[in-house]
């Protein structure tokens, strides 16, 4: 019995001891560690020490009490009392201005925040989870607070995806002391406690931990998750603000697989399987026509050759001819065409004066109009159509924002191939700088730099400086220019680039910290670290890492290999004066520039005016060029025009006059089709200038040497007089000559239809110039030849026409080119086993040729406009090497929007509320797949970035109670009221009234340290305000492109941002258009496939139509000029393939001009075939190819080819791609087709005989020389 009593005793004692112990951690629970605010802190000026406190918690004041519910709504204290008082709520809330700012768009994440804050400040439980560790008298200088490793990854989580809308990055690399990426739970609440940061007074020591340590609970508190709602009736957050609430990752459409047969390209496999089927069928069809041929032997012409038929033309009744009425008819109008034409050639012989003053005196009144003539060298207006639907947007962009801004840049690196570590002195890994971040070559730089700024240019006599002309957003209370460069991260000092913070022993900060902290959070106010230097650039704005640093991986920007520096200039609609001064400005620019040295730095540079500059000094660096080749084909028209029979009558025979003759008159064409549209305003292109004189000069000397030729070699009649000769001889070749201008003419001015500027204008002057030049040669031309043939008749010399050869006896011969092509190279090409190998060669050709259509790349690469010696070319090449970031692009919201209603609101913003749709949230879901879409960021939102400015919890919107005025935010005055009450409607994003009352206090706010959402800098362009602040207009959200180095790129871009822009017009049922500075210039590449069909096909419908007409009716000979000139455009591809020229507006001006020059290489031929009276179809197609075969060559072919081989002696890698090559191929290609491959062709299935031509032709031609071909 004594002992249970003792053990009863002992464990009572026990139990008493373990509730005093109870007793004393619970009445230990309810002290505070801290209460009201002391001494001023020693290491954060203008912030206070808490004061040390261990007693009970006090109640709060009714002041007090309304800021805690402002700060704290989740916490309910009642009338509990707390361990802070008002002083130290004020403190708090002035503190985490900066996270309300940027974390208040996602509910969730900020009252987790201020949870973590509030419990730190006021908790009556403090003492539970806190400990002050270090005193200095009655100041708290240093707690340890515990934190809940559960509570820490939740709020996190919560927050790590919300976005800062006008600075295009996560706005945890704002708040974490570090990019985005590299933050993480504890890090991130480690830097908010961090004294170096700036804003805490003093040292707070978080403890990670889910259990209790030291006997401390930690502070686990309840938290919310993004995709929650809170229970005052907050929303979850935004998609864009959290992944979770997403879904899944979008994923880009699989690339469509190649077509393909066997693992083989399926074009390349179908063409050969449909050549190889081609060349056994036509082989069989050669053999069996062979043998047939052997056993009977019949000419297409017995039925009108023979005899004994009464209806041959041999017969007895030549007043007969069995003609169908087509034929009948056909010869008819030939009859009539002929009739014309001789007789206006007679008469243009014998009134020589009047046909060439008229012809004069018409010429120079059409070319009158040359006074009025207006070249256009914007290459907006070239290559963009005034209704196209970029240059629509481009024109819609300009009125509402302003036109894009000109641009100045620098890409510098350096030969110096050394890097360096930097070791952080507050701990780390050791971080990699490149030789360009070395703080020697950034002061060379900066001293270049401010070089640049201080140049002064002269316009009209007036200075112009970089501040006259620059970009200046927050002007006038900022005038700053804006000058994206890494230096503005140090404010564009050398002070503030040397600046460092240490002792003698060690550097605790300096421009290596503070680069590293600037290019994770760029529109930082304070670096937060020992330095607290700024990051936002001295005019504003944030320099954003990817905009001024190049050739780095990933985000690690200190491998950075190359510095950007670009100055924004302001662009001006109709105001040439002030456009002037920044074209003056960017010619010193440039000079300065080109003479600037430095051994330790590598530049390219280019500004707004130098590719437009370039492309002057190019044009007249190739003038030479030009006139070289032009000069060549001058000379050897002027020589090869006349025949020389003998030595003694070189001058004689020689028509040097008539071929310079013959010259100007394709000139005059050329400044007649000029001046005529010059009358009506319509302006000249530098591709007008460069391709028509070429175009005009293939077609009208080929026209020169038929008539020329053709009177050489025939023979006058009996009692037939000069005038007659060359009338009759007119009337034989002007048909033709009629037929391939007429058809020309047509063919280019339905390729005036073209939407594409340059190829509409390059088609109205060609089309005139060619249908003026064949009306001058069978005018003014005819009466010079009449002249020149009395000239040579009467013995008179060549140019010296007064002096006179005695008479002689001379013989009359061929020339040798006729001669060669009518007595070797056309009985050779029409050989029987010669056929049907140059019919194997030229289909495989064709075969060729479609199997690599498609494959012909699309676009102009910008450096072959170029000369090969620009710097430009060193800019080009630096740029796609170097810049991580393509254009900016801007979603464009058309006016109408009601952006003061909900309904409105939520179809545009990104926030808390905003549909899942809206136009923020599909840009921002098209950057998650920037490699499909190449949408690089989210965009920047101003309609997000109001909302968070204009709540009542932030400090940013205020006015003057007494006027209304806005206050910003660094005022101190006690006048100044919050925009907005703290009530829960007040909460809510401001709707009718209260949207526009104070939206433009918004955009005329600069950002400042208290409060960073000012929308001065950022938006100020982008929200095109009614008059009088009445409503919102236009509005745009800006955002960038990936990099984009080639045509291919910059086409894909435009497609993928206009398709993105369709759906958001169609989620939100209003128009939003994307644009972007390229779109002018690369959206003809979107359709340009389709114009090329259109514009070819269109050329070829017309030159079929009037080649059936003016062939009298002939619907097979159209068709084979047709094919041959088909054949001769698709093989045309097929040498833009191997040759590597792109499909662009000057590739197919080109091929426009190919169909027309190839009209010349083939209707010749097929109209010589068609009245042609010989036995058979090879024997009518060897005449064919010898009589108008020579004057092709020699009209075309050989004039073109000395010009052709002078291009490729250009500096202009466009003229030697775009002209030398391209031409050199239409000229081969057209020459190969009509004199080689068409009669071959028309010896195989040319049309038969025209029986009533025939039947003609012998009665024409009855009692003379001729009478014998047919006999």
């Amino acid at each position: 019995m004594g002992v249970l009593p003792g053990k009863t005793l002992s464990s009572l004692l026990f139990f008493i001891i373990l509730l005093s112990e109870g007793h004393f951690r619970w009445v230990e629970a309810q002290h505070c560690v801290w209460y009201g605010e002391c001494g001023e802190s020693i290491k954060v000026p203008g912030k206070k020490y808490n004061c040390n406190y261990t007693g009970p918690p006090k109640p709060l004041d009714s002041q007090g009490y309304d800021l805690l519910k402002e700060l704290c709504p989740g916490y309910d204290y009642g009338n509990r009392s707390l361990c802070c008082d008002a002083n130290q709520l004020n403190t708090l809330k002035g503190s985490l201005q900066l996270p309300l700012q940027f974390l208040s768009r996602c509910p969730a994440c900020f009252f987790n925040l201020m949870n973590l804050f509030c419990e730190l400040t006021c908790s009556p439980h403090q003492s539970r989870f806190m400990n002050a560790t270090d005193f200095n008298g009655t100041n708290v200088v240093e707690v340890q607070y515990y934190i809940g490793q559960t509570f820490t990854n939740a709020m996190y989580n919560a927050c790590k995806d919300v976005q800062a809308p006008s600075s295009n990055v996560k706005a945890l690399s704002l708040l974490c002391g570090k990019d985005a990426k590299d933050c993480n739970a504890t890090n991130w609440i480690q830097y908010m406690f961090d004294i170096n940061n700036g804003q805490v007074p003093f040292s707070i020591t978080p403890i990670f931990s889910d259990v209790p340590v030291s006997g401390y609970t930690p502070m686990n508190n309840k938290t919310y998750d993004c995709t929650e709602g809170l229970e005052d009736g907050s929303g979850p957050c935004s998609c864009q603000d959290c992944a979770k609430d997403c879904g899944p990752k979008p994923v880009p459409p699989p690339l469509p697989p190649p077509w393909t047969i066997l693992g083989i390209d399926a074009m390349t496999v179908i063409m050969w399987i449909s050549y190889t089927t081609f060349l056994l069928f036509f082989i069989g069809a050669v053999l069996g026509a062979w043998c047939y041929r052997k056993r009977t032997v019949m000419s297409e012409y017995g039925p009108i050759l023979d005899s004994t038929d009464p209806l041959s033309l041999n017969g007895n009744n030549p007043d007969q001819v069995n003609a169908s009425c087509c034929e009948t008819m056909g010869e008819c109008f030939e009859n009539a065409l002929r009739t014309l034409f001789s007789c206006w050639g007679s008469f243009c012989v014998r009134r020589p004066s009047l046909v060439i003053l008229g012809s004069l005196m018409v010429v120079a009144a059409c070319s009158g109009g040359l006074v009025y003539m207006r070249i256009t060298t914007d290459p907006v207006e070239l290559w963009s159509a005034p209704t196209s639907q970029a240059r629509q947007e481009k024109d819609y962009f300009d009125s509402h924002f302003g036109p894009f801004f000109r641009t100045a840049q620098l890409i510098i690196t350096t030969p110096l191939n050394d890097t360096f570590l930097y070791s952080p002195y507050f701990g780390g890994s050791d971080v990699p700088f490149g030789a360009i971040l070395d703080k020697g070559i950034l002061h060379q730089v900066l001293d270049l730099q401010l070089d640049i700024e201080s140049l002064i240019a002269t316009y009209e006599g007036e200075s112009v400086t970089l501040k006259d002309i620059c970009l200046a957003p927050l002007a006038p209370y900022n005038n700053n220019c804006t000058i994206l460069s890494v230096l503005n991260y140090f404010q564009n000092s050398h002070t503030e680039l040397d600046h460092s913070a240490g002792d003698e022993f060690f550097v605790y900060a300096d421009f290596h910290s503070h680069f590293l902290y600037c290019v994770s959070a760029p529109a930082s106010l304070n670096d937060t670290t020992v330095l607290h230097d700024p990051c936002l650039g001295t005019y504003g704005g944030p320099i954003f890492p990817w905009l001024a640093l190049g050739g780095y991986d990933e985000t690690n920007y200190n491998n950075a290999t190359a510095l950007v520096i670009t100055f924004p200039l302001n662009n001006y609609l109709n105001d040439s004066v002030r456009v002037g001064k920044a074209l003056a400005w960017e010619k010193e620019f440039i000079k300065f520039m080109k003479n600037f040295k430095n051994p330790n730095l590598t530049i390219a540079f280019s500004s707004e005016r130098s590719i437009e500059d370039e492309i002057d000094r190019e044009s007249n660096s190739d003038i030479g060029t030009i006139v070289l080749s032009y000069a060549i084909m001058f000379i050897y028209i002027s020589l090869a025009l006349g025949h020389i029979n003998s030595c003694r009558r070189v001058m004689v025979d020689s028509k040097i006059s008539l071929g310079i003759a013959g010259i100007l008159i394709v000139l005059s064409s050329v400044s007649s089709s000029l001046g005529i549209f010059s009358y009506f305003g319509i302006p000249l292109t530098l591709i007008v200038i460069e391709v028509i004189p070429f175009l005009v000069l293939a077609v009208g000397v080929d026209n020169i040497f038929i008539i020329v030729q053709t009177y050489q070699r025939d023979e006058r009649m009996p009692q037939e007089e000069l005038h007659q000769q060359i009338g009759r001889i007119l009337g034989d070749v002007a048909p033709s000559m009629f037929l391939s201008s007429f058809s020309e003419t047509v063919a280019f001015f339905l390729g005036a239809l073209s939407s594409m500027p340059a190829v509409r204008t390059f088609s109205m002057f060609a089309g005139l110039a060619i249908f003026i030049d064949f009306l001058l040669q069978i005018s003014c031309f005819v009466s010079l030849l009449g002249l020149d043939a009395r000239r040579q008749e009467g013995n008179r010399l060549d140019i010296f026409c007064c002096a006179k050869l005695p008479e002689g006896q001379e013989t009359k011969t061929d020339s040798f080119l006729f001669r060669f092509f009518k007595k070797i190279f056309a009985p050779f090409i029409l050989k029987e086993w010669v056929r049907p190998i140059i019919v194997a060669v030229f289909v495989g050709m064709l075969s060729f040729s479609i199997a690599v259509v498609n494959k012909v790349e699309i676009g102009l690469d910008q450096q072959l406009s170029m000369p090969d010696d620009s710097y430009v070319l060193d800019y080009f090449k630096n740029l796609s090497m170097y810049l991580h970031t393509g254009a900016p692009v801007y979603f464009v919201v058309e006016d109408g929007l009601d952006y003061s209603s909900p309904e409105g609101q939520n179809a545009v913003c990104g926030g808390v509320g905003c549909s899942n749709d809206s136009l923020v949230q599909q840009v921002y879901s098209a950057s998650l797949i920037s490699n499909y879409t190449t949408i690089a960021f989210t965009p920047s939102s101003w309609l997000d970035d109001y909302f968070d400015w204009v709540k009542p919890q932030s400090s940013c919107c205020r006015y003057y109670n007494a006027s209304g005025d806005f206050c910003n935010a660094s005022v101190v005055n006690p006048s100044c009221v919050h925009c907005r009450p703290m009530t829960p409607e007040g909460k809510q994003r401001p709707e009718g009234e209260d949207f526009m009352r104070f939206l433009p206090m918004f955009l005329s706010d600069n950002p400042n340290i208290k409060c960073g959402k000012g929308g001065h800098a950022a938006y100020a362009t982008a929200v095109d305000l009614y008059p009088n602040n009445t409503g919102v207009g236009a509005t745009y959200f800006m955002t960038y492109h990936t990099i984009l180095k080639e045509s291919p790129d910059y086409i894909e871009a435009l497609k993928m941002a206009r398709i993105l822009a369709e759906n958001i017009t169609q989620s939100i049922g209003h128009k939003v258009f994307a644009y972007s500075i390229f779109y002018v210039f690369y959206e003809q590449y979107l359709t340009i496939a389709y114009d090329t069909a259109v514009n070819l096909s269109l050329s070829l419908a017309a030159i079929f139509v009037v080649s059936t007409v003016l062939l009298g009716f002939e619907l097979w000979s159209a068709v084979l000029v047709s094919v041959t000139i088909a054949m001769i455009l698709v093989n045309m591809f097929g040498v833009m393939w191997l040759w590597n020229i792109s499909l662009n507006a000057v590739s197919l001006v080109n091929l426009v001009m190919c169909c027309g020059i190839s009209v010349e290489f083939c209707s010749h031929i097929v109209r010589a075939f068609s009245i042609s009276v010989k036995k058979n179809r090879v024997e009518r197609a060897e005449e064919a190819l010898a009589h108008m075969g020579s004057s092709v060559f020699s009209g075309i072919t050989l004039t073109k080819f000395g010009g052709i081989t002078i291009l490729a002696l250009s500096k202009s890698q466009i003229f030697q791609v775009f002209y030398f090559r391209m031409y050199l191929a239409i000229v081969l290609l057209g020459a190969t087709h009509g004199l080689i491959f068409l009669p071959v062709l028309l010896s195989y299935i040319g049309p038969s005989v025209n029986k009533a031509k025939v039947f003609a032709a012998n009665k024409r031609n009855a009692g003379t020389e001729r009478e014998r071909l047919l006999n």
